[in-house]
């Protein structure tokens, strides 16, 4: 079993199961400039939310339900697999089915028959999901039981996932080798194109050029005739935004002129709207506290690094 430094070591020297779904584009949390930061030794972004807590606590339920759903033997296996033409990807399964105690046999075969991956899902989210055990699954869930299918060799991976409290399924993702191949293709041009030759792949969002480029330099471009009229087409966008929110406002003053002191408006016996007082709350008047005790105040104070500002001039 890989202790928390090798695990730490593992995911900055290779790939794993949720890096491919960054790198190909798929994630909504990372993008594959987040991976090669990570990987080049710039930057590792801890993702930390309750959701993320909540989905390894939920892991063992999830497997437990699977296993009561199917009847199948699960074994878990911490250590990382490596795919057995590159090195430098790796996979860190949730759970194997497997009828023997260990997934390998006496001469060091896989004789597992399946890989488990255990999710949690919102039910608001049910919509990003197919009918259970077909293998419409998000992308980057996809993704990643292709890559363990590819580390593996293993013809089937399932995807066990608890939406909310209520709704549990299975889905089966059956191994496509064209799929797989193009999968892995794409994960060695990121590490041999990018990772190793230090380069950084192309931005795919807004964050990620802030990132790439954290601080400026006292210098000018010359703008392409594309980029002028990129910047008059977001001008125009921008005015017809602040437009919209004109109207808006507009309209809520007169729904609020008709609450007035209502806190409720209800059109046959439904809530259309509320406007209601929140509870106090407090906070600290920092510019006080200075004023009267500049002194308890200056050992707590930290110099903070604006970040680089974007502004489309008139």
């Amino acid at each position: 079993m890989l202790n928390n430094q090798d695990f730490a070591n593992l995911r900055a020297k290779s790939l794993g199961g949720s890096d491919i779904g960054a790198v190909l584009g798929f994630s909504r949390y990372r993008s594959a400039v987040d991976v090669w930061m990570e990987k080049t030794g710039r930057a590792v972004h801890e993702a930390d939310s309750l959701p993320i807590r909540f989905g390894s606590f939920a892991e063992e339920f999830v497997a437990s339900e699977y296993a009561l759903a199917t009847g199948y033997s699960l074994v878990s296996h911490p250590a990382a697999l490596v795919h057995p033409q590159y090195t430098y990807m790796h996979g860190h399964m949730d759970r194997f089915v497997c009828d023997s105690p260990s997934i390998f046999d006496a001469s060091g075969s896989l004789i597992a028959t399946r890989v488990l991956e255990c999710k949690t899902a919102s039910p608001f989210a049910s919509h990003e999901w197919g009918d259970g055990g077909s293998d419409q699954v998000p992308m980057a869930y996809l993704a990643q039981c292709i890559w363990y299918l590819g580390i593996t060799g293993l013809e089937q991976a399932d995807l066990a996932v608890l939406m909310g409290n209520a709704d549990f399924r299975i889905y089966e993702v059956h191994r496509d080798r064209e799929l797989e191949e193009m999968v892995i293709d794409r994960a060695r041009v990121f590490w041999e194109e990018h990772v190793l030759k230090d380069i950084a792949p192309a931005a795919q969002r807004e964050s990620d050029l802030k990132l790439l480029f954290p601080r400026s330099t006292p210098k000018a471009v010359e703008a392409k005739q594309e980029t002028c009229e990129l910047i008059a087409k977001m001008k125009d966008i921008q005015a017809r935004v602040e437009s919209y929110e004109q109207e808006i406002s507009q309209i809520k003053q007169q729904v609020m002129a008709e609450m007035q002191d209502a806190e409720v408006l209800t059109y046959g016996g439904q809530v259309l709207a509320t406007w209601k007082t929140p509870k106090p709350s407090t906070r600290l008047d920092t510019k006080k506290l200075t004023e009267d005790h500049p002194e308890l105040i200056a050992p707590y104070q930290i110099q903070v690094a604006n970040s680089r500002r974007f502004v489309v001039k008139d």
